[in-house]
C-alpha cells in the first residue's frame, strides 16, 4: 500500500464540497481563454473514434461530476485512476492518446511526462508493488461532450502525474491543476541510472534560498520542519493562497529572476505554444512584486525540504515525502480558474 495522501478522506470530502462552485468560466472569460481549442478537439475526437464502445465508455465521464472534482495524483492500493489506461489500449489507440498530449505539451512537457511514468517501472523493478506499478498505468479521460460549443474537459492522471485541461466554446480556459511528482527523483541504479526528473524544481529554489542574506532567510523560512506534502489538494485548491514568506519586492534583481524561472518551470515550460505564451502572460498579471516565496526545512542537498510560491493568481507547492528528498510531490494551481471554475 502507498502512503502519499495526508488523509484521503479529507481529499474526497473536500472534492465533493467544491460542487457548489460556479461551474465554468463566463463567456467573456472563455473568449479570452488561453488559446484555441480546435486542435485539441480534433485529436480528442480521433482518440474517441478509435475506441470500441466499452473503451469509449471507460474513458468518458460527466463534466463536473465526482470524478472530475476529485482530481488526485496520490497513490492508491492499485494505482488505478478513472479513465482508460494506456495498458488497456492497442498500439493505434496509444498513438492517438499521445497525439492528444502533443497538442498540449512541449517537448519538455512530454519528456517530463514520460519520465514520471518511467519511475513507476523503476519502483516495480526495485520490488515496490511490482504487480501494481507500470509506466502504462496512466489514465486518459474525457469529461462532457467534446464540441465547438459548450464546456468539456480532458485529463491525464496516474500515480504522481496529473494534468487537467478545461475547454469552453472551443477555447482552452484552464490548464490546472498540474502535477509532475516523483519517486525517486534521482535514479541511482539500473538501466535508468542518472535520470533526474525534477531538476529545476529542486535546484532553482535551493539556489534562491541559499542566496538570501540571513535576515531574509529567517523571514522566508516558515518552519524548520520540511513540508511532507502539498497543502492544496482536491477541494482545497484555493484554501492556502495567503501570502507567506518574503515578497519579490524585497529581493535583488537576480533573485527575482530566479523566482520567475521557477514559476515558468511549473506554469509554462511544459506547455506547447501558444498555451505557454498565454500562461506566461497570465501568471505575470497583477502585482509581480507581491509574489511571495516561502521555505520549509533546511537547505541541504539530498535532504527533505519544501517551498511555496504564491502570486496574485497562482500557488506553487513542493513537499518532500521522505527524508532524502527522493519522494517529492508538487502542484501548480491557477487560483482564478480552478478546474475551469471561476467561483
Amino acid at each position: 500500500m502507498t502512503h502519499d495522501a495526508p488523509d484521503r478522506r479529507r481529499v474526497i470530502a473536500g472534492g465533493i464540497a467544491l460542487a457548489g462552485s460556479a461551474l465554468l468560466p463566463s463567456a467573456a472569460a472563455a473568449q479570452a481563454g488561453l488559446g484555441p481549442g480546435a486542435d485539441l478537439l480534433a485529436t480528442i475526437r480521433k482518440f474517441l473514434a478509435g475506441l470500441d464502445d466499452g473503451k469509449r465508455k471507460a474513458a468518458s465521464f460527466p463534466l463536473n461530476g465526482r470524478e472530475w472534482r476529485n482530481w488526485d495524483y496520490f497513490g492508491t492500493d492499485t494505482n488505478i485512476k478513472p479513465g482508460l489506461r494506456l495498458d488497456q489500449m492497442d498500439l493505434a489507440q496509444k498513438q492517438a492518446a499521445w497525439n492528444v498530449l502533443a497538442v498540449l505539451l512541449s517537448p519538455t512537457g512530454i519528456e517530463k511526462t514520460r519520465n514520471v511514468m518511467t519511475l513507476q517501472d523503476v519502483l516495480a523493478s526495485q520490488g515496490n508493488m511490482p504487480g501494481q506499478r507500470s509506466s502504462e498505468r496512466f489514465s486518459f479521460a474525457v469529461f462532457g461532450t467534446p464540441s465547438e460549443t459548450g464546456a468539456w474537459a480532458f485529463r491525464l492522471e496516474g500515480h504522481h502525474l496529473h494534468q487537467s485541461i478545461s475547454v469552453r466554446d472551443n477555447r482552452i480556459v484552464s490548464v490546472t491543476p498540474s502535477s509532475f511528482s516523483v519517486n525517486p527523483n534521482r535514479v541511482t541504479s539500473g538501466k535508468h541510472a542518472g535520470l533526474v526528473t525534477l531538476r529545476e524544481e529542486e535546484s532553482l529554489p535551493r539556489k534562491l534560498y541559499g542566496d538570501l542574506n540571513p535576515k531574509l532567510q529567517g523571514r522566508a523560512r516558515i518552519s524548520a520542519t520540511p513540508m511532507n506534502n502539498i497543502m492544496s489538494y482536491a477541494g482545497r485548491e484555493r484554501a492556502n493562497a495567503q501570502a507567506l514568506g518574503i515578497p519579490a519586492s524585497e529581493l535583488a534583481s537576480a533573485q527575482r529572476d530566479l523566482i520567475w524561472q521557477l514559476v515558468d518551470t511549473y506554469a509554462t515550460d511544459y506547455l506547447a505554444p501558444p498555451l505557454a505564451d498565454a500562461q506566461r502572460s497570465r501568471v505575470r498579471t497583477g502585482d509581480r512584486e507581491a509574489v511571495h516565496f516561502a521555505w520549509y526545512g533546511p537547505n541541504t542537498a539530498e535532504r527533505a525540504f519544501g517551498y511555496r510560491v504564491i502570486g496574485p493568481n497562482f500557488v506553487i507547492e513542493l513537499g518532500s515525502v521522505d527524508p532524502a528528498a527522493q519522494h517529492i510531490h508538487t502542484v501548480y494551481h491557477d487560483l482564478g480558474n480552478v478546474l475551469g471554475r471561476t467561483g
